[in-house]
């Protein structure tokens, strides 16, 4: 089966024959192959020239085939998008130690996102007397998968053919068993260039599968169930979830059955109908006003993996503890480690129910149904309003989301990601797969890439995948464009230029009001001004279209339809569009809440 049939142009190897497996880095790529990845996203390097070759010149560049990357940082972004669309993994090749050392901030956003990545590496040759001089010295690293380790779900390093069969297979069954993440092998310089007469057998993948993920006991549904029945005031935290419609429906289906009222946040993907009347808004990276006096007025709560559900609660509860009965679905606690603190506070939890949401929905429901078999709620129907074109003179905040709200909400779109100024009742969610939530660890120049990936993944669904993207994230992360082109990935980017690393300004107005000083001097270090990067021909070198509206509401419609068109047509487009340096007022006050040194 070809699994490539998504991408219209791979570089397709000169072939003047059927090719002999003689050589170990033959054998890795049958295994890579065994995987079932349809894509390798890499950027090039001599630590796996032999398997290379051999992706190449024994597989034929196919199943899997290589999409060259200009940065390891573009294509592990690359990877967690089309996994964040797709829930599969892609596979990524990494040059050796160097390579993994600039991928590293990628593969903390992966793992942040519990998103499966399939990451191969290499190494050595380990036997120092094969090392060429001084190269070879510098790339070889004795715990090569140290540099990564607290923020991968598994390494390993196989010291013969046989172990490499086992280690593949079993890199590609951790990544993919709940909480799902980035797995890590790499392969011997020495390993993959020696010649061999023999070889193992391939092993069958379909004997090595992820195991499945655990539901919770039925004492607890059953005690989760009385809860929620006993509720008055019930809310529900929908948080990490898949792109699936029927859990989709689940979701819509268990809230309207409890008349609970939903929460959602703009750092996952859709979990929800915004415009159900059960949903509690806006939603923003930060809980916002409606949605915390909602939470307060609650008598139990359920969680359906909720990130940071002890700083919601406290943000809730600022004064003491929650008042709420807790329920949790999760299963993150299985990933939770020492190094970084991604699995931020602990919560108080009264009920844990130990699976993923979209296995403990269904029970739930099921249990409710047999104890209330007529007590749901007429289902919701979905309504279509129009957001109108804002009448502004320029593209303040919500003038920029209105603008592109009104051109695309007719439009079968994906919104890959939002600029951190992203006013959150702007978009409305009406499928799984209408948002698909932010980079999950922070990174900087992660959006292009995560763009590209999504684009990827659902090339083939009917769907335009739009990324509005700020202009520093562009910045860090444009050269990942040139792969969208080469491949002809048709994805439409808008920047939100504010011409400003403009989140730290608002932490400089913090520091400068407690302290006294002057606030009119926050731009300092801060402005990307004197001179203005031409951001558009940045994105032209790699080969995009490129569309430069003025400020006025009507010229930035005016270059999205035209994106739009050219984006059906298989190109790859970007539109600088100049916004004013503004936050939403949920994303203001919620960055700035913390408490103040010596209180």
């Amino acid at each position: 089966m070809d699994n490539n049939q998504s991408v219209p142009h791979l570089d397709a190897p000169y072939s003047d024959g059927e090719v002999q497996r003689n050589w170990g880095s033959d054998y890795f790529a049958e295994l890579i192959r065994a995987t079932g990845i349809p894509y390798l996203a890499l950027n090039p390097g001599a630590s796996f020239r032999g398997l290379h070759d051999s992706l190449v010149n024994y597989l034929g560049n196919r199943n899997p085939a290589m999409l060259l990357c200009l940065h390891e940082e573009h294509a592990v972004a690359i990877a967690q998008g089309y996994a964040k669309a797709s829930g599969q993994p892609m596979g990524v090749f990494l040059h050796s130690n160097v390579g993994l050392m600039h991928a590293s901030m990628a593969v903390f956003n992966a793992w942040c996102d519990r998103v499966p990545v399939l990451m191969f590496g290499a190494t050595g040759p380990v036997d120092a007397a094969s090392r060429r001089p001084w190269i070879d010295w510098i790339h070889t690293a004795k715990d090569q998968g140290a540099l990564v380790r607290d923020f991968i779900k598994w390494d390993d390093e196989p010291a013969s053919l046989e172990a490499a069969a086992e280690s593949v297979m079993r890199a590609r069954a951790l990544a993919m068993t709940a909480p799902r993440g980035p797995s890590y092998v790499c392969f011997d310089v020495g390993l993959q260039e020696q010649r061999f007469d023999e070889f193992p057998e391939i092993p069958d993948s379909k004997r090595f599968e992820p195991l499945p993920s655990p539901v919770p006991a039925a004492q607890a549904i059953d005690d989760a169930v009385e809860r929620l029945l006993k509720a008055k005031h019930p809310v529900i935290l929908a948080g990490r979830v898949s792109r699936c419609e029927q859990a989709w429906k689940a979701r819509v289906a268990l809230a309207e059955w409890l008349g609970a009222k939903v929460v959602t946040d703009l750092k996952t993907a859709a979990a929800f109908p915004s415009e159900h009347p059960l949903h509690v808004g806006p939603p923003a990276n930060f809980l916002s006003e409606p949605q915390i006096e909602a939470l307060r007025q609650a008598d139990v709560i359920l969680s359906l993996d909720w990130i940071a559900l002890a700083g919601a609660l406290r943000t809730v509860y600022p004064d003491g503890p929650c008042q709420a009965e807790m329920i949790s679905a999760s299963l993150d606690s299985y990933v939770h480690g020492s190094w970084s603190m991604d699995y931020h506070g602990l919560p108080p939890v009264d009920c844990h129910l130990a699976g993923e949401p979209d296995d403990v929905v269904p029970l739930l429901l099921e249990a409710i149904r047999r104890r209330q078999p007529s007590a749901r709620q007429p289902a919701w129907t979905p309504v279509t309003p129009s957001t109108p074109l804002p009448a502004a003179d320029r593209l303040d905040n919500a003038a920029f989301a209105g603008t592109i709200c009104h051109v695309l909400e007719p439009e079968n779109v994906t919104i890959v990601r939002f600029n951190l100024g992203w006013p959150g009742g702007a978009w409305k969610l009406r499928h799984p797969l209408d948002y698909l939530g932010n980079d999950a660890g922070g990174g900087v120049g992660s959006g292009p890439g995560n763009a590209i990936g999504a684009a990827l993944a659902l090339k083939d669904t009917g769907r335009t995948c739009v990324a509005v993207i700020g202009d520093g994230d562009f910045l860090m992360g444009n050269t990942a464009i040139w792969t969208a082109c080469h491949h002809q990935i048709p994805v439409l980017m808008i920047i939100a230029n504010n011409k400003s690393f403009y989140n730290d300004e608002l932490h400089q107005e913090r520091v400068a009001l407690q302290r006294g000083r002057k606030v009119e001097n926050k731009w300092i270090g801060m402005a990307i001004r004197d001179p203005d990067v031409d951001l558009a021909s940045m994105a032209a070198a790699q080969g995009a279209r490129v569309l430069t509206p003025d400020s006025k509401p009507q010229a930035l419609a005016e270059a999205i339809r035209q994106g739009l068109s050219w984006v059906r047509q298989g190109h790859v487009v970007v539109i600088d569009a100049p916004v004013e340096p503004e936050y939403d007022s949920s994303m203001t006050k919620g960055m700035l809440a913390h408490k103040e040194p010596g209180r």
